[in-house]
């Protein structure tokens, strides 16, 4: 870019730089711009030496017409482009600092909160700037300078982040829980749970980031942060101190430093520990296991303490982890702590399992739950791999919608959940449970061809009794010794309208001769639809009165003797294959029942000697 300036002239005239009030963005709330100010007569030199207010540049200094301007130009550091704002300290900007009288900054760029001026860099000579905001390109463009925040605000997380961390790829998911983040840091949850898929940057947020964010904030706060061995909290500690002694996070919270090199004596600075100057607050790192003697905690962050399944799964691990935690870690804390748990599920009781059966634990769905949660009750975050679950303000996602579909796509997620189930619904899902307590495991039997013998071909309906229940519609073939054998499923959590003609057409399919289809909630309409839609087929429809729970623990053994499902079904029908094997044997620990109790009224229904005297209302179409 050139700039044009009179040689002749040494005086520079005044300009006005316009600021929005405000800067509306979803994704990062709260960000605020500096109000429209007028700019004084600053005088920019291409030189390092300062120029009072108000003087003049010596022709020498001007810059030549059409002269490029290099990118290292100083300004003088006494010298306020805005009343009340001051140049952001040695930030380099790689395009114009400002625009001319009557142009606008970029609306989406918000104003430098009000901070001591260290020489700034990159600006246009002769030109007056508003330092602290991105840089304005000829093309349009807006350079990747550290963004700020209104004078007397902090920035949001979000835009902390983007700051430090350019290079970030933010999904919706990290926006949502960035947000949570904030929140967090500034004190409006008091402890918090976050559990979701390895590899999308659980620990990038916590760990990393929200240390230095919430030191910035306070710097008189101590923060701990611990994992399951002392190297790898270390590790997270050095990233922070990194991120601290960096030129962006000095732009935005120039009050918090640490020491460099031997200078200023007398503080400390380790991989496990750090010490800001001049304040109270700084930041200790510790392993699972390890002490903390004497040292109070203000904010406490827990990362993944189980290294793998083999010590989640391992009871000796589990206990001695839970002993460390509340020997240790609530020993360090006081009335006024915070406390956060950022894992990866590996086991129904590891850590946060144990405090939620121990704990009031809230799961979190509406922003809301942000302010006015009691001190003493948790809030949980859990982002599902594969949603599941109904939208929510949080997560808006529909069900079957993948997390992060950039990184871990769909067809991915599918094959990882059809090699092991449980471990997937734990790491995953979110959605743990122990080998120990599953009701059917992976022993279902399976068959490879049907055999010559059948006697009789038949289909059990249960419908989707709430928006969150599944349908699942099983057919299946009797051989002559009781053997069930499902031929065909569809499993969905369609409206009615879709599954109506899924479930006809597999009734035709597999040359269903009868159909019973549980009515307890709009199955008597649904059996009229699929009746008027496979007229050849015998549809019954019937009340279910026996409770559900008993029917299927009861029945558990005789389905797995009884029922085959044919080889490869973890393929076909992945969702209904994963909700079978990892059934639990606590009832009230399942999500969903709708499979287990088709298999279990397969049973009742064709199993010799059975009492069918429980089923009433059998009306026939």
């Amino acid at each position: 870019m050139s700039v044009k300036t009179d040689p002749a002239s040494a005086e520079i005239p005044s300009a006005e730089v316009f600021v929005p009030a405000a800067i509306l963005d979803p994704d990062f709330p709260g960000l605020r711009a500096a109000p429209v100010q007028p700019v004084s007569s600053v005088q920019f030199v291409a030189s390092d030496q300062p120029v009072p207010t108000g003087s003049s540049v010596p022709s020498d200094q001007s810059v030549p017409c059409d002269q490029s301007v290099p990118g290292d130009i100083s300004v003088a550091p006494d010298i306020s482009a805005v009343p009340g704002l001051r140049a952001a300290p040695g930030q380099p900007l790689s395009c114009v600092q400002s625009v001319l009288s009557g142009q606008p900054v970029a609306p989406d760029i918000s104003a430098a909160p009000v901070r001591p001026a260290s020489p700034a860099q990159g600006a246009i000579a002769g030109r007056p700037a508003v330092p602290g905001c991105g840089a304005v390109c000829t093309d349009g463009a807006v350079s990747s300078g550290a963004p700020s925040s209104a004078a007397g605000l902090p920035p949001s997380f979000g835009t902390f982040a983007l700051a430090v961390y350019p290079f970030l790829e933010l999904q919706p998911f990290h926006r949502a829980y960035y947000r949570v983040l904030e929140a967090f840091a500034a004190g409006r949850i008091r402890r918090l749970i976050v559990t979701m898929p390895p590899q999308h940057g659980k620990s990038v947020g916590a760990t990393t980031l929200l240390p230095a964010y919430v030191l910035g904030l306070d710097p008189d706060l101590r923060v701990a942060i611990a994992s399951y061995s002392g190297a790898l909290a270390s590790k997270f500690n050095r990233r922070v101190q990194r991120i601290i002694e960096s030129r962006e996070y000095a732009a935005l919270f120039p009050a918090t430093t640490i020491k460099q090199g031997a200078k200023p004596p007398g503080y400390i600075r380790t991989a496990d520990e750090v010490e800001v100057i001049g304040r109270r607050g700084g930041l200790l790192s510790v392993g699972r296991e390890g002490a903390l003697t004497g040292n109070r905690v203000d904010c406490f962050i827990l990362d993944d303490l189980y290294k793998d399944a083999l010590e989640a799964n391992s009871p000796i691990v589990r206990a001695n982890c839970w002993e460390w935690y509340t020997s240790v870690v609530r020993t360090r804390m006081h009335n006024a702590s915070r406390e956060l748990i950022v894992f990866t599920r590996w086991h129904e009781e590891d850590l946060i399992g144990t405090l939620a059966a121990r704990e009031p634990v809230v799961e979190f769905t509406r922003w809301a739950q942000l302010d006015g949660l009691s001190p003493d009750t948790w809030l949980h975050l859990n982002f599902e791999a594969l949603k599941t679950s109904p939208p929510t303000e949080v997560d808006p996602r529909v069900p079957g919608e993948a997390l992060w579909e950039g990184q871990q796509g769909r067809a991915l997620l599918e094959a990882k959940r059809r090699l092991d189930p449980l471990q997937f619904e734990s790491m995953y899902q979110g959605h743990p449970s122990s080998r120990e307590g599953l009701l059917y495991g992976l022993n279902f039997a399976e068959y490879d061809q049907l055999p010559h013998e059948i006697v009789r071909r038949a289909n059990y309906t249960d419908t989707a009794d709430t928006g969150d229940d599944y349908l699942c519609s099983l057919s299946y073939a009797v051989d002559a010794d009781g053997v069930v054998y499902i031929t065909d499923a569809v499993y969905s959590r369609e409206p009615m309208e879709v599954t109506e003609p899924l479930v006809a057409g597999m009734l035709l399919r597999s040359d269903t001769r009868q159909a019973a289809i549980e009515s307890n909630n709009g199955g008597r309409g649904f059996a009229r639809s699929v009746q008027a839609l496979a007229p050849s087929v015998r549809i019954e429809w019937f009340h279910q009165g026996a409770n559900k729970e008993a029917r299927i623990l009861s029945n558990s053994a005789t389905v797995l003797h009884l029922v085959r499902f044919p080889r490869g079904w973890n393929l076909r029908w992945p969702e209904l294959y994963a909700h079978l094997t990892t059934y639990r044997r606590r009832f009230r620990a399942n999500r969903w029942h709708d499979a287990a109790d088709v298999v279990t009224g397969i049973v009742e229904r064709e199993a010799p000697g059975r009492n069918r005297a429980r089923v009433r209302g059998v009306r026939f179409l």
